[in-house]
This record gives C-alpha cells, sequence and structure tokens, in this order.
C-alpha cells in the first residue's frame, strides 16, 4: 500500500529528483524490494518482545523513556545511616526505659486514671479474671503507644524502608506479570479492535519468530496511522500485511534497517539516547541519572549546539541525530538532509537515499541550483539569500532584496526563451553584463512578443555599472561555483541527476558533502542555498506529518537575518533545523540574541568562551534560589571558670571557641553564569536546554554526552 508518500520516494533513485507530490493517490499494494532485507532473522524474537513490552513511563522533556523510572520532583531529605540508625537505638532505649518505670510505678499510677474511670470497682480491685485479662490489654495498648510516639521521633519506619524487607524486595528481580493480550504491544490491540484480527497475528507470531526488528513495528505503525486518517482503506492495509508479514509497507529503498548503529535507539518514542544527565546539585532532582534522549518532538523546535573543535559536536550529536532520522525515514515518519564536509563521519553512504558530493566527479547526483521551482520570482529569492545573505544588514536586509530583484529580472527572461533556467557560466555572463548573451536574450523575447520581460531586462541594462548596482557583487558571488572543481554541477540542461529539496514531501534520506579544502567561501555560499531551499521547500508541503529536519555539521556563515526568520517558521511546519557552530563569533552580533531565541534547543558544550558563556547566560535568565549565609563569632567568656574552659578548648582544637549563626534569603541568580559554562563545564559534558512542540520546557541541564 502507499504508505504516507513512501513509494513517492523510490523517485530519489531514477532520474529526474521527483517534484513535488500530485493529489493523494488511491492506496495500491507496495511493490517488493529486489534485494533481500539486510536484517537477517533471530531465532527468537524474546529480545524484540523484551524491548517492545518494556515500560515508557510519561517523563519531562529529554529524559529517555525506555525503562525509566520517575523521581520525586524535589529531593528527599536522606538521613546519614549513622544518625538513623544511632537514633533508632537511642529511642528504642528510652521507650523501653519509660515502659520499665511505669510497669514498676516509680512514675506513679496516674497513666492508669483512665483504666478506673472507665473499669468496673470488681475489675479495679482484682475481683474478676476478665478485669485482670483486660487490665493487661490496657497496659499494653499504652507501652505500644509510647512505642509508637518515640518510633516517630526516632524514625523507625525510614530504617525499615531502608534496611528491611522493602530492601529486600527491591534488590531482589522480580519476575514480570504476563501482560494482558489487550494490553500487550506485541498483540496489536489497535488492529484486533479495528476488525484486523487476522493481520494483527500474522504480525504477532512474526514478532514471536524474530522476524520483526523495532523498524518494521515503527513503519507498520505508521502505516496504520494512515489507515485511522482516512488516507488509506482497511482493506488494503490488512492485504499488504498478510502478504508480506513484518516486510508490509516497505520504504522504497527496500531497507528494513541502517547498515550499523552507533547509537541507543528508541523508535517506539522516538528518541535516540545521547548520554546521562549528571548527578549535580544544579540539575533538577527529577534530571539526575536519567538518560538524555532526543526526538522530532524537540528538534521540532530548532536545535542549536556551540562548542571548539575537538568537543564532541560531531561525534556525540550530528551522528546519533542522522542515524535516528535516518530510521525515522526509513520507517516512513520524516524526510531528513545532512549537510557536511566530504569525510565528517555522519554516516556511510549506504546509509542514505541520496548523496551529493560537490566537486566529486564520480557522484551520482546533483544539486538543483534553483531548488526545484519554476517560479522565477521564488528562485531569484532563494538564490539571492544563499549569494549574499551574509552581506545584507542584520535588521534590514537590503542587499538580499535588491539582488533578488536583478536575479529576478534575468531568470524571467531566460526561462521564457530557452524553457529553464540558466547555468552557472550563463548566469555569470548575465550579470557581469556581458554584450552578446543579452542581445540574444533581447532578440529571443522580441521573437516571442514577450514585452513585459523586455521591459524587466530593459531595466537591468539601465542599472548596468551604476553605483549601487549589486549585479558586480552577485557576478562575483556566482564564480565562486563557476570553477573546475564545479564544471558538471549545478547543470539545467537536464544531463545530470538534479537533487531538489521539493523532494521532502516524501521519506527520503539525502546527504550533501560541501567542498572545504580550497572552496570555503563556496561551501558556505552552499550550505546558505540548501537551508534557504530547506525553509522555501517545508511551508508549502501538502503533508505535514511528516516530519523535516535538516542537519547542519557546521553553520559557520550560514545565519543570515533570513535564516533567522526562516528557522521561527519551521515549527509550524513540522520541520526543524540542526545547527552547530564553533564559537557564537560566527554569528554578527545583531544576530545571536534573534538565533539563540528563534532555537527551542539551545547546548553550549565545554570549552566555549566567557563571551559565548554570556549570550547563553542571557537568554537561559535566573532563577530564585535559597541562599544561605553562615557567620561565625568568637565567644568571648567573663568569668575565670569560662576563660579556662575556652583555653583548655582552644589547645585541644587549635581553633577559639565561636557560635555560628546562619542566615537563610531568597536572592535572584543566573541559572549558569558566563564564567561556570566557560570553566566548569567538564570535558565530554554540555549545558543543554531543550522546549517541544508542545511549549515544555527543561531547564538548563548539565549532560554527560559519553555517557
Amino acid at each position: 500500500m502507499d504508505s504516507d508518500g513512501t513509494q513517492d520516494a523510490r523517485g530519489t533513485h531514477a532520474n529526474p529528483v521527483p517534484r513535488p507530490a500530485g493529489p493523494p493517490r488511491m492506496p495500491a499494494l507496495p511493490p517488493r524490494p529486489s534485494a533481500a532485507p539486510g536484517v537477517p532473522p533471530m531465532p527468537d524474537g524474546s529480545a524484540f518482545l523484551t524491548w517492545l513490552r518494556a515500560p515508557r513511563p510519561e517523563a519531562a522533556p529529554g529524559v529517555w523513556r525506555f525503562g525509566h523510572k520517575p523521581r520525586p520532583e524535589v529531593e528527599p531529605e536522606q538521613i546519614p545511616t549513622r544518625q538513623l540508625l544511632s537514633g533508632a537505638v537511642i529511642g528504642f532505649l528510652c521507650g523501653w526505659l519509660l515502659c520499665s518505670l511505669l510497669w514498676n510505678g516509680y512514675l506513679g499510677d496516674f497513666w492508669q486514671w483512665p483504666w478506673y474511670v472507665l473499669a468496673p470497682d470488681a475489675w479495679t480491685h482484682g475481683q474478676s479474671e476478665l478485669g485482670g485479662t483486660l487490665s493487661y490489654v490496657y497496659f499494653i495498648l499504652v507501652f505500644a503507644a509510647v512505642f509508637a510516639v518515640l518510633g516517630k521521633v526516632s524514625r523507625w519506619s525510614e530504617v525499615w524502608r531502608r534496611y528491611g524487607p522493602p530492601a529486600w524486595r527491591r534488590a531482589v528481580p522480580v519476575p514480570e506479570r504476563p501482560v494482558a493480550p489487550e494490553q500487550d504491544p506485541a498483540e496489536w490491540p489497535q488492529l484486533r479492535a479495528a476488525g484486523a484480527a487476522d493481520a494483527a497475528e500474522r504480525l504477532a507470531a512474526e514478532a514471536r519468530a524474530g522476524l520483526m526488528r523495532d523498524v518494521d513495528q515503527a513503519r507498520i505503525a505508521r502505516a496504520w496511522q494512515g489507515v485511522r486518517t482516512g488516507r488509506h482503506s482497511l482493506a488494503t492495509f490488512t492485504g499488504a500485511v498478510l502478504k508480506d508479514g513484518s516486510a508490509a509497507c516497505l520504504h522504497p529503498s527496500g531497507a528494513r534497517d541502517l547498515p550499523t548503529r552507533l547509537a541507543r535507539h528508541d523508535l517506539m518514542t522516538g528518541q535516540v539516547r545521547l548520554g546521562t544527565t549528571a548527578d549535580d546539585a544544579r540539575n533538577p532532582y527529577a534530571y539526575r541519572g536519567a538518560g538524555l534522549g532526543l526526538g522530532p518532538d524537540l528538534l521540532g523546535t530548532s536545535l542549536l549546539a556551540v562548542g571548539p573543535a575537538g568537543s564532541g559536536k560531531t561525534g556525540t550529536l550530528m551522528r546519533p541525530l542522522a542515524e535516528s532520522l535516518c530510521l525515522h525515514a526509513l520507517a516512513g515518519r520524516a524526510a531528513v538532509v545532512v549537510v557536511g564536509a566530504a569525510g565528517a563521519g555522519l554516516g556511510a553512504a549506504d546509509s542514505y537515499d541520496v548523496v551529493v558530493q560537490i566537486g566529486n566527479p564520480e557522484s551520482v547526483y546533483d544539486l538543483d541550483l534553483y531548488g526545484g521551482t519554476n517560479d522565477p520570482d521564488e528562485a531569484a529569492a532563494v538564490l539571492a539569500e544563499a549569494l549574499v545573505g551574509d552581506l545584507a544588514e542584520p535588521h534590514q536586509g537590503g542587499d538580499t532584496r535588491r539582488s533578488t530583484t536583478v536575479l529576478a529580472q534575468l531568470l524571467g527572461p531566460f526561462r521564457a526563451v530557452h524553457g529553464r533556467f540558466p547555468s552557472v557560466p550563463e548566469l555569470r555572463q548575465l550579470l557581469d553584463g556581458a554584450p552578446a548573451p543579452l542581445a540574444a536574450l533581447r532578440k529571443g523575447l522580441e521573437d516571442a512578443g514577450q514585452e513585459s520581460l523586455l521591459r524587466e531586462l530593459d531595466a537591468r541594462e539601465r542599472q548596468l555599472g551604476n553605483p549601487g548596482d549589486v549585479g558586480g557583487v552577485l557576478a562575483d558571488r556566482v564564480a565562486l561555483l563557476d570553477r573546475p572543481a564545479f564544471a558538471g554541477f549545478f547543470d539545467t540542461s537536464g544531463q545530470s541527476r538534479p537533487f531538489s529539496l521539493k523532494a521532502l514531501d516524501h521519506p527520503v534520506r539525502v546527504r550533501v558533502d560541501l567542498p572545504q579544502r580550497g572552496h570555503a567561501d563556496a561551501s558556505r555560499m552552499l550550505a546558505r542555498l540548501v537551508l534557504a531551499q530547506f525553509s522555501a521547500s517545508v511551508a508549502v508541503r501538502e503533508d505535514r506529518s511528516l516530519f523535516a529536519c535538516l542537519v547542519l555539521d557546521d553553520g559557520t556563515g550560514v545565519v543570515t537575518p533570513e535564516a533567522v526568520r526562516g528557522i521561527q517558521r519551521l515549527r509550524s511546519g513540522n520541520a526543524g533545523v540542526v545547527l552547530t557552530l564553533r564559537s557564537l563569533d560566527d554569528v554578527p552580533r545583531p544576530l545571536r540574541g534573534p538565533l539563540l531565541g528563534a532555537t527551542g534547543c539551545r547546548m553550549a558544550l565545554s570549552g566555549i568562551t566567557p563571551w559565548d558563556g554570556q549570550d547563553f547566560a542571557e537568554v537561559w535568565g535566573k532563577e530564585w534560589i535559597e541562599a544561605r549565609d553562615v557567620t561565625d563569632r568568637q565567644i568571648i567568656a567573663e568569668t575565670p571558670a569560662g576563660k579556662a574552659l575556652h583555653a583548655v578548648r582552644r589547645v585541644i582544637t587549635g581553633k577559639a571557641p565561636t557560635a555560628r549563626a546562619v542566615t537563610v534569603r531568597q536572592v535572584e541568580r543566573e541559572r549558569w553564569s558566563a564564567s561556570e559554562l566557560a570553566h566548569g563545564v567538564p570535558a565530554g559534558h554540555a549545558v543543554l536546554s531543550l522546549t517541544n512542540v508542545k511549549g515544555e520546557h527543561a531547564p538548563p541541564l548539565l549532560v554527560d554526552l559519553r555517557g
């Protein structure tokens, strides 16, 4: 069946790369892949069933939910063992002594007056056997009350919980109770409730036999979601499952898993584990010691990570996130574009459907310079952002607007004459104002009777050479792409396989390798181009149930005013950006605050500078804390005996006798100061704040990325 656009993504392996999807088609059975699935079956499904049935309680944003054991919001008071046991023993001895004194009458008989008041005279004078028995019951109740009061004061209940049978039961593994069939996810109760019992039984049998994996479960659950929303019919879904079992509704690549996994994933919750929240007093008690897990619910607000080279941005953050998003794509849940330098370690080529290696003659795919659009104005806006977005004033964008106008004056006439957009050399000549290309373009417009486009071309020719004309700047920027290393790329004649980000309507996995050595400026320009095309494409997607994410390994020179505005709009389109920087100095000063405000998840890795830490400290704000001021005041003895006692104490302790005064007050302080971020974050750690798409947030957390 057509699983939420899954089959449409098959075009990513053909020429051309698929353009925007049309109206939803009638669902059809999926073709089986030509190659065998990449995941070998296991002898039994015990490991898979254990994973499937593991508890995943609701938790705060960022908590790794797989097997999580919730903790109280506030740290309970932990009494030291020595103090607890000594207090319990002393309480017992005091109770024993008090009861002995009462029994032997050393404290009088005042405690017996309720017995004398309530009991008949025959009972109190020993003339009744029943009265004697009840008197002993009264004594036992009194003594029990004494021990109850002293036990409460001495915390016997805490001793029982810490060292008694409850602690023994926690130490001994308790066998899990069988899960009821209507609550067992391995039995697919939602399918049985909807009348697809045969399909549920087929899937349950394959899970028990070890033929199902986590990606299969997530993919079929995604297809079932399409049935519930009415996009597909129940009969088609059931037929596909009965025919192919756990291999139903395959991703167009035919893959059921990635070739290798380096991180720990839980596709039931959509999380990837990145580390462990440190057991540090600065972290909320509920987070301490919990795993750190990120998923689309957090990446949908975008993530910015700042840390120097070697701090682990790629290995501990970008690679696991890219791997997780690729798994989501195989499950039909997400579309991912990963951009980084060649050899950056963002995953093997066979983990992706499309690998664009710009500057590598062996690259199978090309990058569409114009984003797959047929609208000259849209193409001009995106291309202008890539070429001169970094030159625009942060709060004005004048260069970008003028550049968009100049490009539109050339792209529209050229497309009207040639039926395509110009290649890089042709665009460079037009921007330089070369007479021959402009004359040929004018003649083509005159022959076609395009009067309105002729006026556009006339306006462009009048501006050539005038002060303030940005055509020369654009030509210089385009010249960075008109190099021998890129001679076979950005082709518009239809002779190559251009990839367009319009394909993000489908669960596609894309990796774009940028040329870094000798082409740093061109790489930054291409990164801006991909970001601009991504922002423009996700805004017009038809199927927004598919999460789209751009993973940008190095955002140096990419952050522009329009890029910040684009990041702010991604959340409403079920999309996000993961961006890393070596320093916030790579971002213009007026854009640092807006960038930190546009991203819901912010990470400061170990080794950042104090001025970078200051920006994070400002965006994380302050909180009210309880401050304790301790003052030691020397005690002055007035009497000879007191002075002698103080002298002996000074000889023994080496310190003068003092009296300690403690003052407790509420003060407002920064959650993390710039100095703490710069010097107090250990190696391999980071401080991370989180916000999910529902608006729930977690305060800055110190996390160990090595866990």
